[in-house]
Formats: C-alpha cells, structure tokens, sequence
C-alpha cells in the first residue's frame, strides 16, 4: 500500500520568521523508523513536503528512508492560517495524493502488516471533550455555512493514521476540510479548530456518504501496552522535559534500526553528527 508522511515547515516560519528550521532529533529518529518500519511491513513511502522541509533532511542526511521525496507543498497564508492550523498541510497533501493511500504523522509507527479493504482506518477514536471539541457556534467564521447532514455526537477520528480507500470521498472530506480553514476567520485558537478540520469532519461525513471505518486502537486503551504500533504524541513533550528519557529513548531507535535495519544504519550516523553527538 501506498503511504506518505508530510512535514510542512509555514507553522515554524510563521512563528520564527528570523530562525533556522530545526526538527527535535527525538522526531526524526521516529520518523525514520516510522519510513523503514512501513516499508518492510506494508509498501512504498513518500515524503511531502516543502522546499526549506527538503532542504533540511537532505543537509541531515535521511533522504534514503523514503521511496520518494516530493517538495511541492505549498501553504498560502493569504487563505489559511498556518499557526491556527498547524496541521493543514497534511490535508493539502492528502487531497493530492491519489487514493487508495495511507496518510502516516511522522511520530506514528505501524510494526506489523495491515490489511487494507473498503473501509476507511483511523488511529483510533477520541471523546468529545468540550475543550477540544466545542459546538460549532464557537467558531468564528466568514461566509461559511457546515455541510448539512451531520452527526455532530459521533467520536472524532484521530488521523495519526489513515487509510483512504477512495478517491471520490478522500476528494470530498478534504475539500470540505480545506473549504472550513480557508474560512475560518484568522487569528482563532490553533487547537479547537485544527482538530475540527482535521479529526471531527472526517466522521460526520463518513455517516453522511455511507463510508465504513474502523480504527487501529481502542480508545479506552490507548495508554495500555502493545507491541503493533508506536505513537509519540504527548511523550514528545515529556523527553523535552526529561534529558535522561530522551537520552534512553535515541539509544533505543539507535538500537533498533541497527537490529532490524542494518543496511540503514549509517543514517543513525549522519543523524548524531548534524545534531552534534
């Protein structure tokens, strides 16, 4: 199966506008085994991203994890708000990555082989916690109306992964997305809106055009262990915290990619030498 990271660099720019671009080396080392991992397991990886995004995984060396490295995305931050919504790249490259295909976050490792049919995948469900997922009248819009039809007590879909199944809905789903961010009045809160556009549409309009889905984990044991998937999510936040996890959890990549992909591990090298090791 067809996947594709995406690593959009207008979010940094937006709020750095006189720094160099960096990525957290925890990040990459996930990102790399995230690559690596899905090629072993499930097919072929591409990498979409920007010009500044190309240009920093060639100076760090890691260009060979993916199948392909395509630097054509583009955000206008005339139409959307790149802070507000720090994500949309990701659908601006789903909507042009031909389906069936999976969107993969760079910090979401599938371990094993999936099977791929009719229904659409998601990571896994998320409650409706009013202060990440309000009602609509909180959004502050300009000439925009919400699709008709939904189901607005359906569990939002978390899309750390997710598998499209079809072009014709893919192409719906993200214009509908795409439509509410380039309407949302400019300057709103970068997470309530984000994750409308992103994980709370995505349901709705799947009730809406009949489209069955299904997730890869139980909302309800997120936290429990299991050995199919790695998901960095908030752990990011702790290793910035936490020198000594951070430290064990590089080691652990390290280990990894020189035990189950020994051909790749020169790019643990180029990784410690950009970073200063």
């Amino acid at each position: 199966m067809r996947a594709f990271h995406i690593f959009c660099s207008a979010p940094f720019y937006a709020k750095n506008k006189d720094k160099e671009l960096t990525i957290d080396k925890t990040e990459i080392y996930c990102t790399v085994l995230s690559a690596l991992s899905w090629r072993e397991k499930n097919g072929s990886i591409t990498m979409i991203t920007d010009k500044k995004g190309e240009e920093l995984f060639r100076k760090i060396g890691i260009t060979d994890i993916w199948d392909e490295l395509d630097s054509s995305l583009e955000v206008d931050s005339n139409e959307i708000d790149p802070v507000m919504f720090w994500a949309g790249g990701k659908l601006l490259a789903l909507q042009k990555f031909s389906a069936p295909c999976v969107m993969i976050d760079t910090d979401f490792i599938v371990w094993d082989s999936l099977d791929f049919k009719d229904e659409l995948i998601a990571a896994h469900e998320e409650y409706l916690n009013p202060s990440i997922y309000p009602d609509t009248d909180t959004f502050d819009m300009v000439d925009y109306t919400f699709p008709d039809g939904l189901d607005y007590t359906l569990p939002a879909l978390n899309t750390a992964f997710l598998y499209m199944p079809d072009e014709d809905f893919k192409q719906y789903y993200t214009s509908q997305a795409i439509t509410f961010m380039k309407k949302a009045k400019k300057g709103g809160d970068y997470l309530t809106y984000m994750v409308f556009a992103e994980q709370r549409l995505l349901p709705m309009l799947c009730k809406k055009c009949g489209m069955k889905y299904k997730t890869l984990l139980d909302k309800d044991q997120l936290f429990f262990p299991q050995n199919n998937y790695t998901h960095l999510w908030g752990a990011k936040q702790a290793m910035r915290d936490d020198m000594a996890e951070r430290e064990r959890f590089i080691r652990s990549c390290i280990e990894r990619i020189g035990r189950t992909y020994p051909d790749y591990l020169y790019i643990s090298d180029r990784i410690e030498r950009f970073y200063g090791a």
